[in-house]
């Protein structure tokens, strides 16, 4: 008889586990394909690979975590996943609010940020399957919270001063515009003709080529991506599916559903409750 973890069952899965305390989100995943969308998280994510190769794309480039490598992303990089090869990969990651992190850092997170998106660092790999595992059982507080602890112990190496950005290629003035009022109108419905009137581009094409100059993607996608984050934060405050899904600004439900599981690969309900209902066999952290 084998002393390991369980083997998880065939096929994708997520499980998700908010711990009430702290707000910390643990979900531990496996995808064989496409994974998520190109989306981003309001929280700091530091995450583990298990097996396999998590192909994504964060700050301007691909990138590739194999067995063991930590992968590290702050609040408001952009970033999507998928496997390139069989049978897939599988992973644990953590979502850190960010008044979790400051109280972690002694009370300020000015100036902080990741020095880099991927380490070799198998100390913090295992303090995240680890906190992971504690979050999961949600058997002792104190437990918990002592796991988070060494968490942050392990984590403060690889927050340092942010890096600056390079400039964005050409006159970013109209992209900044675009993003300006689609933050300010994501919740009602508007076409890419009013968007280029209110960023002062001269038509639709001038406004969509420095829009993906300046952030890599259409004017569209970053509207569902913003309307996503909307949705989730009022999912974990536990407004109801449908309601969420009309304050954040989707046409219903449907609508919501379909795009939050492309994104962060479970249904908004699933992810309202905070857990997923897969059998235990799957949480092989390790």
């Amino acid at each position: 008889m084998s002393d390991g973890p369980p083997a998880p069952p065939p096929g994708d899965f997520v499980h998700l586990r908010r711990d009430p305390a702290s707000g910390v989100e643990a979900v531990t995943a496996r995808f064989l394909g496409h994974a998520y969308d190109m989306h981003h998280h309001d929280e700091w994510l530091v995450g583990v690979t298990h097996a396999g190769i998590q192909d994504f794309y964060c700050r301007r480039a691909r990138r590739q975590s194999v067995a063991g490598q930590v992968i590290l992303i702050e609040p408001g990089e952009r970033h999507d996943g998928q496997a390139v090869r069989e049978p897939g990969f599988r992973y644990s990651m953590l979502y850190l609010p960010q008044d979790w992190l400051r109280g972690a850092m002694g009370g300020s997170d000015a100036r902080l940020g990741f020095r880099r998106t991927l380490a070799d660092d198998r100390h913090l790999g295992g303090a995240v399957a680890r906190a992971c595992r504690a979050v999961f059982d949600a058997a002792s507080p104190l437990g918990t919270d002592a796991a988070l602890d060494d968490l942050a112990g392990h984590l403060r190496r690889h927050l340092g001063a942010r890096a600056s950005t390079p400039p964005p290629d050409g006159d970013p003035v109209v992209a900044e515009r675009a993003m300006d009022f689609i933050r300010a109108q994501a919740a009602t419905p508007f076409g890419l003709d009013a968007l280029a009137r209110a960023a002062g581009a001269a038509d639709r094409f001038q406004l969509a080529r420095a829009f993906r100059r300046r952030f890599g993607t259409s004017p569209h996608a970053c509207l569902v991506e913003i309307r996503l984050a909307r949705a989730r934060a009022l999912l974990r405050a536990g407004t109801p599916p449908a309601e969420a899904a009309l304050a954040a600004g989707f046409s219903d439900q449907s609508h919501l559903g379909r795009w939050f599981r492309r994104a962060y690969g479970l249904t908004p309900a699933a992810y309202r409750s905070g857990r997923t209902n897969v059998p235990d066999a799957g949480l092989a952290l390790d």
